[in-house]
């Protein structure tokens, strides 16, 4: 079965690595989406604070040369390409690079393990209009199939878990937090066919979480949200993160430790929203507050990627641990089900 792929393309969100390029890069990700100037000229400040240059590219490519190796090692000689929804390198440019390199079926390894409508049906947007600008260039474009999402498997649980656990060490009965992206209310309604009832996005997140405070025997823990952006008349999920600072502050709680469990890498939403505002907020409350590594960086990861290559080519058996719906490889393609995590919808639209 090995024959039927000949490729890995890694698919991200992408991220500035120069200070001219923070304002187009910016623009890109919101275009759309009614974001006020404002708030760009803040998330703008926010990345100039590190020279303009997000980390996400960079761990994108030590991933993509760790997978290179796993996969040999495993006796897959498939090459790896990486490309991005809103930066260099394009996934339109690594599509059309695959198809002049002769690559005719491809699996795609998106950087999200949940579902939604952009950590997820986006990404098969991405996947389309890729394969249409190759074909528009070079008359033709591989077949791509996006493998599935991963928020419950067991190697992402325990690297998670093993952040959560070396964060904690030092700290006196600290509460454990994990957060992840904001997104409307709306969307999350969306987020899943409509037979499911929606809201796949927080049901996964929420899985996610209780399956890592399992792994690391804690009693209780929170979920809450981070890096929200738009309309501040659009709900957005809550609390944010900072709001649940003041929270546990109030409640007497003198410590916590904080897993981003919704993203794969300490990219800038990481680094900012975590290592600084939260952490600078959790210090004038004279809270303790340590951050707890994201599972990209734990070898595991890589690890779970090799994995799930394996069950789409050899039909290896699917490892998962939670019970929220997720989808497969049995949505892949352009279009995801009909009314299945749609974007939330634009006032006056």
């Amino acid at each position: 079965m090995s024959a039927a792929y000949d490729a890995v393309l890694l698919l991200s969100f992408g991220g500035p690595e120069a200070p001219d390029e923070v304002r187009p890069f910016l623009e890109n990700v919101t275009r759309g989406r009614n974001v006020p100037p404002e708030r760009l000229d803040a998330v703008e400040e926010h990345y100039q604070h590190f020279g303009g240059v997000s980390p996400i590219n960079e761990l994108n490519r030590r991933l993509v040369a760790d997978l290179s190796w796993a996969l040999r090692e495993s006796g897959r000689e498939l090459p790896v390409y990486f490309g991005n929804r809103n930066w260099h390198p394009y996934a339109e440019d690594a599509v059309t690079e695959m198809a002049q390199d002769g690559v005719r079926r491809a699996l795609v390894f998106a950087t999200s393990a949940y579902g939604g409508y952009s950590a997820c049906r986006q990404y098969h947007e991405d996947i389309a209009r890729a394969r249409e600008a190759a074909i528009a260039r070079t008359g033709s474009a591989p077949d791509l199939v996006k493998l599935r999402h991963f928020y419950d498997h067991p190697l992402f649980i325990a690297s998670v878990a093993d952040g959560v656990r070396a964060a904690a060490e030092g700290l006196e009965d600290p509460r454990l937090v994990f957060t992840a992206h904001s997104i409307p209310v709306s969307a999350d309604r969306t987020a899943g066919p409509p037979e499911e009832g929606g809201h796949r996005y927080s049901r996964q997140m929420a899985e996610a979480a209780r399956l890592v405070a399992d792994a690391v025997g804690a009693t209780e823990h929170d979920l809450v949200w981070q890096s929200r952006s738009g309309p501040p008349q659009i709900p957005w999920l809550e609390p944010d993160i900072v709001d649940h600072l003041d929270d546990l502050h109030d409640r007497g709680v003198g410590a916590a430790v904080v897993s981003p469990v919704g993203f794969v890498s300490d990219h800038l939403e990481v680094v900012w929203d975590l290592d600084n505002e939260a952490a600078e907020h959790a210090g004038k409350l004279g809270m303790g507050f340590a951050r707890a590594a994201s599972a990209g960086s734990d070898p595991r990861f890589v690890e779970m990627v090799v994995e799930l290559v394996a069950e789409q080519v050899d039909g290896a058996p699917v490892r998962e641990l939670g019970t929220a719906p997720r989808a497969g490889v049995g949505c892949n393609g352009a279009l995801c089900h009909p009314g299945c995590c749609e974007p939330a919808k634009r006032p006056g639209s």
